[in-house]
């Protein structure tokens, strides 16, 4: 057979099990599942010995995967995402529109993040996961957890609202300035705050608004709901939207710009944003939103 990957174990703290240890760090194999497979077909080995998912791994053996004389791959997903930030807790990566986060499709987020991110060598490292949703067609910053412990800790900053997130639409139509929207979404109280960044003439629309929205509560389609209710859709809704006022073809016209809060666990200050797509600035050419790393 022939060696497909080899992985050398980082030095641990404490050992743990090639079960918990071996999900994520190779690329061809990116679930638990996958793994499984693979020992029970016989393809993994750890120091040259045939792997069990009982070995214990404490850091320096050499792990390594062959490839199957009935297959000669594994179906993996290729998915190059942007990550913007990383530690060994969580990442913040870039979402391009037309992806689902999550759900029963082989091409989601979820299925590409093992392939885009370091295996975290906490104790307790998982599948890396999405923390929050974006809507399929929105672009933008997605908060991913490393560790168990991470995603708890970071359900809790959005449970609290101590994650600040910021939005940028094109809003149809003429609008205030700014202002704030307090409308029920699913029967449930919601609250969005906005405020216009630059305006535009449009033959067909009257006006074309840049529009940073500013959410307190993460309602389903919240900011979809929000402006519609006040007269400004998104250009390129087709799901909420007023007659004669659709856009064909270029996509929603709703980017995730930036995420701000305390890190969990280093109380670091994580302020990361990504500029607006090309669809944006075509319209919107003086506005240009400033890439921010952390500090």
């Amino acid at each position: 057979m022939n060696t497909i990957e080899t992985h050398i174990a980082k030095k641990l703290e404490t050992p743990i099990r090639f079960q918990k240890y071996g999900v994520g760090i190779f690329k061809t194999i990116p679930t638990k599942s996958g793994i499984k497979k693979a020992i029970k077909k016989e393809l993994i080995f750890i120091d040259g010995i045939l792997a069990t998912t009982s070995k214990y791994i404490s850091g320096g053996e050499r792990i390594e995967l062959f490839e199957s004389e009935k297959s000669s791959t594994f179906e993996r997903l290729k998915l190059d995402l942007q990550v913007l930030f990383e530690d060994d807790y969580l990442a913040i990566i870039y979402k391009p529109a037309g992806i689902l986060v999550s759900g029963n499709k082989f091409v989601t987020i979820a299925n590409g993040l093992t392939q885009n991110l370091k295996k975290s060598n906490q104790i307790d490292a998982v599948k890396p996961q999405p923390i929050h949703r974006l809507d399929y067609p929105t672009s933008g910053l997605l908060l991913i957890g490393k560790t168990s412990s991470s995603i708890l800790q970071l359900g809790d900053l959005f449970k609290n609202k101590e994650i600040q997130k910021t939005y940028f639409a094109t809003a149809i139509g003429k609008i205030q300035t700014q202002g704030e929207i307090i409308f029920s979404v699913d029967e449930k109280e919601a609250f969005t705050k906005f405020e216009v960044l630059q305006t535009e003439k449009s033959e067909r629309f009257e006006f074309l608004n840049l529009v940073k929205l500013s959410p307190k509560t993460g309602r389903k389609h919240q900011l979809r709901k929000h402006l519609l209710a006040i007269g400004n859709p998104i250009l390129g809704d087709k799901m909420y939207f007023l007659e004669d006022k659709i856009l064909n073809g270029k996509g929603l016209y709703l980017h995730a710009g930036s995420l701000e809060f305390s890190h969990p666990f280093t109380k670091e200050k994580i302020k990361v944003s990504k500029e607006l797509p090309k669809k944006f600035t075509k319209i919107f050419n003086d506005f240009k939103l400033i890439n921010i790393t952390h500090g």
